[in-house]
């Protein structure tokens, strides 16, 4: 994949996979994490074959992230990882049966964490 005739010059592609059944790639659901240095860091979710329909959300608006696996989804190591948000748009923004969802919830913990110190975001919790 071009990354940059895709996202535009200077990017680079931090994480991309596809929503997986039974652990294979069979669909087309993709999702991208792409970073332009200095600028932003966003998840991308391209879902379609001829009508493709695009969602995007900037990480450091994503203040929430859980993960669900089934037990077909321990069997074949894939899982949802759940990012919710403050974008109204599209408040929560799932990466569905993705390979090795472990890893992925820690890559995008790592970066959110980084992006919100960068743009200088905090998020406040309230106890009642």
């Amino acid at each position: 994949m071009n990354v940059a005739r895709k996202f535009g010059e200077g990017t680079e592609l931090v994480w991309r996979d596809r929503k997986r059944w039974c652990g294979m790639p069979l669909s087309f659901t993709r999702y991208y994490l792409v970073k332009k240095p200095g600028q932003w860091v966003k998840v991308f979710s391209n879902v379609g074959l001829l009508y493709s329909s695009v969602n995007e959300i900037n990480l450091y608006r994503i203040y929430d992230i859980s993960l669900h696996q089934s037990l077909a989804g321990k069997i074949f190591n894939t899982g949802n990882v759940i990012l919710l948000s403050n974008d109204e748009s599209n408040p929560t923004f799932v990466l569905r049966n993705v390979k090795d969802p472990f890893h992925v919830r820690e890559l995008f913990s790592n970066l959110i964490e980084q992006q919100r110190k960068l743009n200088n975001v905090q998020v406040a919790e309230f106890q009642t």
